[in-house]
């Protein structure tokens, strides 16, 4: 990658998403999703304080991963069969059952900025169904879009996400879709900073 560093960020692009596997922290191949239209992830955990000599003597933060809302211009039949339990029938008529149990997953996309595009995977997320609207057209089309809300828990490890830098190896950078990225474990006797 580049030493110099985003001063900006603006629009969403390169959506992907991969399941969870039966293993803890492992996920499956990605799968792109066109037609990115807003990602808004707020931050859950709370502050605690611990009061002491008439002061706050301690102040811990949790973290307990994201909530939050992917916006596209449609969510394709596949992601409604992989992610949302959804079937096609022997008539490839798509088939939503109240049964139907939701399947974890990671979700992955840019953000583009001044010098280069923030990649990121947000990890062991869960997914609402999207509401159906649409409106009558009147003087010009104007699409509407998809929204499911998303909520993203730290996986067994603790990690919530990963993302890259301005300092992140163009190869890892590059394969960035080819597999969710997962931390690299430190080594036995590599120093700590």
């Amino acid at each position: 990658m580049s030493n110099k560093k985003n001063k900006v960020k603006f629009n969403i692009k390169n959506v992907h998403y991969a399941l969870k596997e039966d293993s803890e922290t492992g996920y499956g191949e990605p799968i792109a999703v066109p037609g990115a239209v807003s990602v808004s992830f707020e931050a859950k955990g709370e502050l605690s304080q611990f009061f002491a000599d008439g002061v706050v003597y301690y102040v811990s933060a949790s973290n307990s991963g994201y909530e939050g809302e992917l916006e596209m211009a449609l969510i394709p039949d596949q992601f409604r069969l992989d992610v949302l339990g959804e079937e096609k029938d022997s008539n490839n008529v798509m088939v939503e059952n109240v049964n139907a149990q939701t399947k974890a997953f990671a979700i992955g996309f840019d953000i583009e900025g001044d010098v280069c595009a923030t990649r990121f995977w947000f990890l062991n997320c869960t997914a609402t169904r999207p509401s159906t609207e649409s409106s009558t057209t009147e003087e010009k089309k104007e699409p509407t879009t998809d929204k499911i809300s998303l909520t993203c828990a730290p996986n067994t490890d603790g990690n919530v996400r990963t993302k890259t830098t301005g300092d992140t190896p163009k190869e890892i950078y590059a394969a960035w879709y080819d597999a969710v990225y997962l931390p690299v474990k430190a080594q036995e006797g590599d120093a700590v900073s």
